[in-house]
């Protein structure tokens, strides 16, 4: 196992472990894991000892309800250092590594999109990332921030989206279907990749690939809901929950496993 696998299976030990204290949305945690261990490993200029380093990249967790696996991954590279079980189930301004308090679907795409032109307007050298759900592009405040973000060519936006084909109420294609969802990025003037959202190098690879085009650019994370803990997986029962005495074994073994 490389060491960015190992810090992203230590993240989801950590998630499981707090889904065993109180019930949290577990699964959209656990699914956007390695997604968060690629950008903040590979692809995000930061300074670790500097969470506010003014010149750093920034993230934008537009699914804010999956918050508990960035606080878990930002806590393995030694930015969070306070209980996670303290922090609030949304992101919220004021706590080390968040950039943005989210929350309210389909809004984050927006807030990245400012922040991008901002950058460019301030002379700054700065890229902006956000991750949406793909339940959450059933909101339309989605699609005219990418109007708004295509209109005027921001090459510095990177968007992931966690394609885990669940949402809330169940299957995406069932409840408002996406697809064909590449097309869409597309008619709307942005750049396309898709990968395996459970590679970390693949994805790694795919947002680089897309940071070298003109204007905003898009992956497809084709991730699994529940991500690591089989009773989980795939299941939106999970979408949020608390692990009884048995079902956190049965997690922590399967997790540790892969070690």
């Amino acid at each position: 196992m490389s060491n960015v696998d190992e810090l992203a299976r230590r993240a989801r030990l950590r998630v499981v472990e707090l889904a065993a204290r109180k019930a949290i949305h577990l699964g959209p945690a656990l699914s956007l894991i390695d997604v968060l261990v690629a950008l903040y490993t590979r692809i995000l200029r930061r300074d670790p000892a500097r969470p506010d380093w003014p010149d750093r990249d920034l993230l934008v967790l537009s699914k804010g309800h999956g918050v508990y696996g960035l606080y878990a991954v930002l806590a393995e590279l030694g930015v969070l250092t306070t209980d996670l079980n303290e922090l609030p189930g949304h992101p919220s301004d004021g706590i080390p590594g968040i950039e943005a308090a989210t929350g309210a679907l389909g809004h984050g795409l927006s807030l990245a999109s400012g922040l991008a032109l901002g950058a460019r307007l301030a002379g700054k050298d700065r890229r902006v990332y956000v991750i949406t759900g793909d339940g959450e592009l059933d909101e339309g405040s989605n699609w005219e921030a990418a109007q708004f973000a295509a209109h005027h060519r921001l090459g510095n936006l990177v968007a992931v989206v966690d394609r885990n084909r669940l949402q809330q109420e169940g299957d995406t294609e069932e409840v408002c279907a996406l697809e064909p969802l590449t097309d869409k990025w597309r008619a709307f003037g942005w750049r396309v990749g898709e990968c395996d959202g459970h590679d970390i190098t693949a994805i790694a690879d795919a947002v680089t690939a897309l940071e070298a085009g003109v204007g905003p650019a898009v992956l497809i994370a084709h991730t699994t809901k529940g991500r690591g803990v089989p009773f989980a997986e795939g299941d939106p029962a999970w979408h949020m929950g608390e692990l009884d005495a048995a079902q956190r074994r049965i997690a922590v073994a399967a997790l540790t496993a892969t070690a």
